[in-house]
Order: C-alpha cells, then sequence, then structure tokens
C-alpha cells in the first residue's frame, strides 16, 4: 500500500461534498482520486472544484472496482448503506460509512461479517467522538474524574426544517439518523456499560400535517443502563436559535460536560440587549471532528490499528434505535436484557 491512501468517495451529496474536500484539501497522506454520484454532474462537479485529476462514475460499483481505489467513503441515502459496505468490503476496499451503517440488526452483522472475512478496516461516522469537547468529556470519565456515571443527558437541536423538506423525510429518520449520534454518545460516556431497557415518546410538532405518513420531529428517550446508571436522548428539528448539541454526564464523584451553543466566546453587548453567535449548519458546528474522524481513518488504514469506532458500535446505537421505535409504536418501555450481544 502507498504512504498515502487512495480514497473514493460514493454519494456527493451535502456531507458526502464536505468529505471529499477533507480528502483532498485537509487530510495529509490522503489522495482523492474517484466520486461515484448517480446525480448527473454530481460527481464531475465536486471533482472539478477540489481535484481535476480524479475520475468521475455514476455507478457505485465501478468505482468499487477501480483498482486504484484503495478505500471507499460511504454517503449515500441510509437504506443503501449496508449493501455498499459488504461489495467494497468483499473487493477488498477499507471502508468508512456514514451512520447508520445499517437499518436491521441483521444488516449490521450483515456488514461487520463482511469486514471480518476480507480483513478490511470498518469506521463508521459518530463524529462527536473526535470532536474536541466529546473527546475531553470522555477522557474524564475514563480517568475517573466524576466517579461512577449516575445521571447522563444527550441532545440534538437541529436548526430548522421547511415543510418541503419535511415532506420527504423517512419515517422513523428521527432515531435512526439523527438520536442515533446521541445514543453513540451515551454508550462511549458511558464506558462498558450496556443499555437494558428503552422507553421513548415521539410526535411530529414544527410540521404535524406529515405525521400520519410517518414524520416525526420531536423526540425524548429514556435509557437504563445495566450498571444503574439513567440517560435521557433528546431530540427536535427545530431550534430558531441554531444548532445546538450538547451532552452531560454527572457522577457519583462529579459531573463533565460538553457542546457549546454559542460559535464562539464573543458577545456584543448593546441596547437589544447580548448577543452571541450560534452556528447553523452541521459542517459549521463540527467541522474539526469531521475532517479528524477521516484523518483517523486514514491512519488507521496506513498502520493496520483498527478504527476506534466501529461496525459493533455502529450496531449497539441501532439496537437502541429499534427499541425506541418499538417503544413509540406499543408505548411501552422495551428490554434488551434478552438481546445478545
Amino acid at each position: 500500500m502507498s504512504a498515502s491512501v487512495a480514497v473514493g468517495l460514493i454519494g456527493a451529496g451535502w456531507i458526502g461534498r464536505f468529505h471529499g474536500e477533507s480528502v483532498a484539501l485537509r487530510i495529509p497522506g490522503t489522495r482523492f482520486v474517484a466520486v461515484a454520484d448517480p446525480a448527473p454532474g454530481a460527481a464531475a462537479s465536486l471533482i472539478e472544484r477540489v481535484s481535476p485529476d480524479s475520475r468521475a462514475y455514476t455507478d457505485a460499483l465501478e468505482l468499487i472496482a477501480d483498482p486504484t481505489v484503495e478505500a471507499v467513503l460511504i454517503s449515500t441515502p441510509a437504506s443503501t448503506h449496508t449493501d455498499l459496505v459488504v461489495a467494497a468490503a468483499e473487493a477488498g476496499k477499507h471502508v468508512f460509512c456514514e451512520k447508520p451503517m445499517a437499518l436491521t440488526l441483521e444488516d449490521a452483522d450483515r456488514a461487520i461479517g463482511a469486514c471480518a472475512a476480507n480483513n478490511v478496516a470498518l469506521q463508521v461516522g459518530f463524529n462527536r467522538r473526535f470532536a474536541a469537547d466529546f473527546t475531553a468529556t470522555h477522557d474524564v470519565i475514563t480517568a475517573g474524574g466524576i466517579g461512577t456515571p449516575q445521571l447522563l443527558r444527550s441532545l440534538t437541536r437541529d436548526p430548522g426544517i421547511t415543510a418541503d423538506v419535511a415532506s420527504r423525510v423517512k419515517p422513523w429518520t428521527i432515531f435512526n439518523e439523527t438520536l442515533i449520534h446521541d445514543f453513540d454518545a451515551l454508550l462511549w460516556l458511558n464506558p462498558g456499560a450496556r443499555v437494558v431497557e428503552v422507553f421513548a415518546q415521539a410526535d411530529a410538532l414544527i410540521h404535524p400535517q406529515y405525521k400520519e405518513q410517518g414524520y416525526l420531529d420531536t423526540s425524548m428517550v429514556q435509557l437504563r443502563f445495566d450498571n444503574g446508571a439513567l440517560a435521557s436522548a433528546e431530540a427536535n428539528f427545530q431550534a430558531t436559535y441554531g444548532y445546538d448539541v450538547r451532552g452531560e454526564v454527572f457522577g457519583s464523584g462529579g459531573m463533565v460536560s460538553a457542546g457549546e451553543v454559542t460559535r464562539t466566546a464573543m458577545r456584543h453587548y448593546s441596547s437589544p440587549g447580548v448577543l452571541a453567535d450560534t452556528p447553523r449548519v452541521n459542517i459549521e458546528l463540527f467541522h474539526d471532528a469531521y475532517v479528524a474522524q477521516l484523518a483517523h481513518f486514514a491512519d488507521c488504514i496506513r498502520s493496520g490499528s483498527a478504527p476506534s469506532v466501529d461496525g459493533l458500535d455502529a450496531r449497539n446505537a441501532l439496537e437502541i434505535a429499534l427499541a425506541a421505535k418499538e417503544s413509540v409504536e406499543t408505548g411501552l418501555p422495551v428490554s434488551l436484557l434478552a438481546v445478545p450481544q
């Protein structure tokens, strides 16, 4: 393998374009060699901006078959992730897959198994693990800085959703693609513990006209861990004040938190009051974390080490998301005690 990792991107949408730019322009030791996207001109447009010598494909399988591609970044719709992970693994390509890696536990096992069988790295895009404040929070917890975790909280409040976008949101997206970040964060911030019970409530409070088609935009999920800790995860798709992602862990010896609503420490004091800037998009709030996770992926490939966030982490978060869905459908808590790990 070359000193730099040759990366191909599958999916040139919003986050895919940012990942492609990061590989091409921000991460030493990587080469951006190909893009695949079925939308006319999408791959070519990205290549023209950041890497004119890269190749454009409309078929993801053609990119996977490209012998110059050593690793693939999968940033396509969630329903396509598992099949692409398996195809890439079977072609001997290392895989970075955006969350969720799968939408069923069976597919999660299929993806994990394919990567293991073909001895390729598999990393999943839980970017909060690479944000400096969340990493520092995790380090405090693992060093015993707050004693035993007892109460945990994680929240995601997106800065807004239009009615047009809401009408196209897939059912259960709030669990599968939004709160799945919070579920992973809570597992990571309570090291070694397992969620044994899930109780979830959800509704369409922003655009209730789409609830009948499965749209949900507001949710609160309660979790119980096998070490006795209790946790909450909440999400809402319309924080009018900005993009708000935070975490907190209270323990027997203290408390630690991560996440800041404001973009900087600047405060503007004037006659209307005190004003502060807030981030409005994910690639602003988590810019450095998105880059760091891909740099970690490339480092793992070069060194032969395992990624710190892998397919099993993705499966564990998905297990909670599926239990949350079941809880909303039944109105009852869902026990995970009988589910094998």
